[in-house]
């Protein structure tokens, strides 16, 4: 029995036979996370960490402590890095949008493969009078000679280390390219960090958002900006809140924001959500990364194997597992994406229809273009479904995606391809490692 057999049966039980392959979605949680957490609340006592009582300090304790543990995972410590708890990536995401020093003589570049919390930061920078520039993509949906659509900054540059919508994984080495032409770099590594060691050390990005529901589960609703102390230090936020002040005076008309982490955590965090980090740490680095990464690779190829060998299968991205991840898109010829969605859900197969919050690649990948798609947008306006505009352009309204995790075995890959060639009605069984 291997350790991923011996975590399904010991933290995954309640999943019974249903197949999970939603982890670009989200993660599960293992049920030591619940144990642990629920024994630190239950044992604990934890007050509002803006205060300075005994159960407020340790709030605070447990607070610096996560942290501590973030920073860790991710290769780097608090002397170069802090860490901004946040609601979630998008939030994280968000932090830097608003609070860039964009100006008229400086550039945002994106990569077209990024997720909507990502393309939103061009709002700010047009805003602000900066231009604004995409990265393309090429046929397997892979960025498109970066360094040569890159230019040069100053600016910030954004993009994901692995996408949600294919399951690329775009070069790391553009970080100290994107610093040699003057860029900051935001990377979003909400898709890339749930099964591949990932350290801000050897890819010194200045900015990277994650969801920890994306890492292990749970909790929800938390998530961070790990950010560069002297590239935290540059940001300039638009206004203050609760916990975020030195001082502020309504006689006066002035404030001071506190600094580091603190001028960016609006309000009261979420202290006990935050004090279940440790529990989901513990859990990833009990099997390893690297481990995992070789597992989610291995459950990969096998789905990709089986896909391609069916005829009508549309696959988006690569078609083997050079720098991808564990998300496979695609469709089935004459098949409405959400048709494979429901029939899967009746089947007790999780998988995910659409475009996953990502319209550049997906517009990539379905062949949509400027000038056609805006004038089909335009035209649509609030009567806009993904099913009309297909209609107006002739492509696919959205895709299935199957994504793999920890919890993932041989079994629910072989339930999933049957979904798929009932629909396709061309059967095959699946091809186990010996």
């Amino acid at each position: 029995m291997t350790i991923f057999d011996q975590l399904r049966a010991r933290e995954f039980a309640r999943l019974g036979d249903h197949a999970y392959l939603d982890y670009a979605g989200g993660a599960l949680y293992g049920e030591s996370q619940l144990r642990a957490h629920h024994a630190l609340l239950r044992d604990g006592l934890f007050g509002n960490p803006h205060s300075d009582s005994a159960p407020s300090r340790a709030a605070t304790e447990v607070m610096d402590g996560a942290r501590r543990r973030v920073l860790r995972f991710f290769g780097v410590d608090d002397s170069t890095h802090d860490v901004c708890f946040t609601a979630n990536t998008s939030a994280a995401i968000k932090l830097v949008a608003e609070s860039y020093p964009f100006k008229r003589y400086s550039s945002l570049v994106l990569a077209a493969d990024n997720h909507n919390s990502v393309n939103g930061i061009r709002e700010y920078a047009r805003r602000a009078g900066a231009t604004v520039r995409t990265l393309p993509l090429d046929g397997e949906l892979r960025l498109l000679d970066p360094t040569a659509h890159l230019g040069h900054g100053p600016g910030l540059l954004a993009f994901p280390a692995q996408s949600n919508f294919s399951g690329v994984q775009h070069p790391l080495a553009l970080v100290e390219e994107a610093h040699s032409r003057c860029f900051d770099v935001l990377l979003d590594i909400a898709a890339y960090a749930p099964s591949h060691a990932f350290s801000l050390r050897d890819s010194p990005a200045d900015f990277a958002a994650v969801s920890f529901y994306k890492l292990f589960g749970y909790p929800t609703g938390i998530g961070a900006l790990i950010a560069r102390r002297d590239a935290l230090a540059r940001l300039r936020r638009p206004w203050f809140a609760g916990g975020t002040v030195t001082y502020a005076s309504v006689a006066a008309d002035t404030h001071l924001l506190r600094p580091r982490h603190e001028g960016f955590e609006d309000g009261t965090p979420n202290f006990l959500g935050i004090a279940a980090l440790d529990a989901g740490f513990d859990l990833l680095e009990e099997v390893g990364m690297p481990r995992l990464t070789a597992r989610v690779d291995e459950l990969t190829r096998a789905l990709l194997d089986e896909l391609l060998a069916l005829p009508n299968v549309e696959i988006y991205g690569p078609p083997d597992m050079t720098a991808r991840g564990g998300a496979v898109a695609f469709n089935i010829a004459g098949v409405p994406y959400a048709a494979v969605e429901a029939r899967a859900r009746e089947a007790g197969v999780s998988l995910r229809g659409g475009c996953f919050c990502n319209p550049g690649a997906s517009e990539a990948a379905f062949g949509l273009s400027g000038a056609p798609l805006r004038a089909a947008l335009d035209g649509l306006g609030a009567d806009f479904t993904p099913e009309r505009l297909a209609a107006h352009t002739g492509g696919a309204a959205g895709a299935v995606r199957a994504s793999v995790g920890l919890a993932n075995d041989y079994d629910d890959i072989a339930k999933a391809l049957e979904v798929i060639t009932s629909l396709h009605g061309a059967a095959r069984r699946l091809r186990r490692p010996a």
